[in-house]
């Protein structure tokens, strides 16, 4: 008997555009959990679809056999600017992974095919921005090798947030 309520199959990822339907709800389910966690409206880096168009970025979501949006992730390509980022830099964005599919292992998977895709890009480093009431989504980056780093991004200046990077 499984604890998780979704299909014995394996879930899959699926490239999409970050407009897509099954996106933009998933985004909407992650922004409501910051929103919750943080009691603001969520993040509110200015996102555009075409940030995450190889080959400069690249939007996963993992589905159920029965075609369930579980999981979604996505990286764009950065480069030095006024928000200090680095050249090279890849920003993972909108990892998340909904309620019922959490202890599957789908954010180590959209997270490792996101590194490989951002590395076969070109990138040199991957770069993320989370918050101290994220201890999960920290334990997550620092078990697969992510070390503090500077802070960079819109929230750099946050007292919550914390920044990771990891050489890729």
């Amino acid at each position: 008997m499984s604890i998780h309520p979704v299909s014995a199959t394996a879930p899959v990822l699926r490239r999409v555009s970050f407009d897509h339907p099954d996106a933009r709800a998933l985004n909407d389910r992650v922004q409501l959990e910051y929103a919750e966690r943080y009691g603001d409206e969520g993040d509110v880096t200015p996102l555009d679809p075409t940030m995450f168009s190889p080959p400069r970025g690249l939007y996963l979501i993992a589905y159920d056999a029965d075609g369930t949006p579980l999981a979604t992730g996505g990286w764009r390509a950065q480069d030095a600017n006024e928000e200090e980022y680095a050249d090279g830099d890849a920003e993972l964005k909108r990892m998340y992974v909904t309620p019922e599919a959490r202890g599957l292992g789908l954010a180590r998977r959209i997270l490792a095919e996101l590194e490989t895709d951002a590395r076969a890009a070109g990138r040199t480093r991957m770069v993320l921005e989370t918050g101290t009431k994220q201890p999960e989504a920290i334990a997550l980056y620092v078990s697969s090798g992510y070390e503090p780093c500077a802070r960079f991004g819109l929230y750099r200046f946050e007292e919550l947030s914390r920044c990771y990077a990891k050489a890729l």
